[in-house]
């Protein structure tokens, strides 16, 4: 009886060193990670603002809470009151979803389940509209 004692005592030693070790080693990489997240988006930030394409201009980058990077955005060529803002957001959440899934800029957040918001303002500053697209939409 004592020897089983002693046997299942070492066994859960084993047990918890082991735990402790992995929970040490994910850390370590998720740290890694988070690093170069902020890295990336600083250097994004450096280069703001940034006339993306025709008409839409990235105005900064921010990590907006954990695992969840924020673009804010301005359509220069669109106006509040006048735009059918519907209609652009569903053709710009198109495009989005296909440029999250090939863009080799943005490997890093697909490859650790980063949700991406996309906020777009008018060319007056004022919000229109927030896209966004989770992990499982992009992977």
């Amino acid at each position: 009886m004592r020897k089983q004692n002693v046997l299942l005592l070492i066994l859960i030693g084993i047990a918890v060193a082991l735990v402790a070790y992995f929970q040490l080693f994910l850390s370590e990489n998720a740290d890694e990670i988070n690093k170069e997240v902020v890295e990336l988006v600083a250097k994004y930030n450096k280069n703001c603002p940034l006339n993306i394409q025709e008409g839409i201009r990235l105005d900064s980058v921010t990590l907006a809470e954990e695992r969840t990077v924020k673009y804010n955005l301005t359509l220069l060529n669109v106006e509040k009151k006048t735009a059918e803002i519907n209609v652009i957001k569903e053709e710009i959440k198109k495009s989005l979803l296909s440029t999250a899934k090939a863009n080799p800029g943005l490997k890093v957040f697909r490859d650790n389940d980063y949700t991406l918001i996309y906020s777009y303002s008018d060319k007056k500053k004022e919000f229109l509209f927030d896209v966004k697209i989770l992990p499982d939409q992009y992977k």
